[in-house]
């Protein structure tokens, strides 16, 4: 009985004795960190190429053969949040001389492809600014025609000595001076005389695709005004009643604006004699579609037609072109005129 005890103490032992360790398991995780190296390798090398389409074509592929989209690569939410959400790949500068760290541009360039980029970006800028300037010629020849346009009525009317023409960045401003015709002193009801100005511009302004701005303003007299607290009012007022007269003359009311300028804008020097009835006036300003960059070219496009001048009509003009036709013939240089 003893020795039956004893045999099944033995038994229990065998049983319990510890397993066969493997030692080399080690190779299974050391493979592992190979395999992930590698692909990490894979990665940053695609970021360092310069060929854009080439690492987007990696990173799809890349995640295509893990099963699924990398965060890393991709940008998405990690599924430790709870959803995945997929979005664009994030566009690596190929000019980086290191991806991520934030430095980009020509920095990884060769000195080569450093004077490519600059020429490429004069040769970018010098068409920009050409377009700029044909678009400033044309739009200064456009409102040329409408000044001629409007200089026709006025002639028909025998009002053109009444309103002065200039071009600037705003567009075509045509420039009522009031010395009593317009409005009264202090006043901002329209006299008849200034009624007669806009009835002969209203028809032409009417058929513009143009927006229309008025702009009121005063002398730089002290006195003080005598139905309005300042000039800003008195300006204000002016160019709102000439807002409303051209809007019941045909002109939409969308189209139009009123802006006060008091006596901030002077037309010619305070000082000049002709300052008081000179300044105290009413532009109507038919205002240029172009964009500002191309607007700040007016001035120079519009040659001497940026200073004040009286209207040109149609036919002066006509006629001032076949002048300068017939002079640059006889000298065989186009354009060229004697003096």
């Amino acid at each position: 009985m003893s020795s039956g005890g004893g045999a099944r103490r033995k038994k229990v032992r065998h049983e319990e004795h510890e397993e066969h360790v493997n030692h080399e398991r080690w190779l299974v995780s050391y493979a592992d960190m190979l395999t992930l190296l590698f692909v990490l390798f894979v990665v940053l090398y695609s970021m360092s190429s310069v060929d854009q389409k080439k690492f987007s074509e990696l990173a799809t592929s890349l995640s295509q053969g893990f099963g699924a989209q990398s965060v890393a690569i991709t940008g998405n939410v990690s599924n430790l949040d709870g959803a995945s959400q997929a979005t664009d790949i994030v566009p690596i500068d190929p000019g980086s001389t290191n991806p991520g760290n934030g430095e980009s541009g020509t920095a990884g360039m060769t000195k080569e492809q450093r004077i490519a980029v600059d020429r490429a970006l004069k040769a970018a800028d010098r068409k920009k600014a050409s377009g700029n300037a044909t678009a400033a010629t044309k739009e200064a020849e456009n409102l040329k025609e409408i000044e001629h346009k409007i200089a026709d009525a006025l002639e028909r009317a025998k009002l053109l000595n009444q309103v002065k023409f200039t071009i600037d960045q705003r567009g075509l401003v045509v420039t009522v001076v009031t010395n009593e015709v317009v409005f009264a002193g202090n006043r901002a009801e329209l006299q008849s005389g200034g009624a007669a100005i806009l009835d002969a511009i209203a028809p032409t302004l009417a058929k513009l695709p143009n927006n229309i701005e008025v702009d009121g303003h005063t002398n730089q007299l002290k006195a003080t005004t005598t139905f309005y607290p300042s000039g800003w009012e008195l300006s204000a007022a002016r160019a709102s009643t000439t807002v409303r007269y051209l809007i019941g003359h045909g002109l939409a009311k969308g189209r139009m604006s009123a802006v006060a300028f008091s006596d901030t804008k002077p037309l010619i020097d305070p000082k000049d004699p002709r300052a008081v009835t000179m300044n105290r006036r009413v532009d109507v300003v038919v205002l240029t579609m172009l964009n500002a960059e191309q607007a700040a070219l007016l001035p120079a496009a519009a040659g001497d037609d940026a200073k004040l001048h009286t209207g040109v009509t149609s036919a002066q003009a006509a006629a001032e072109a076949k002048a300068a036709a017939a002079a640059a013939e006889s000298t065989g240089k186009p354009g060229t005129t004697h003096n």
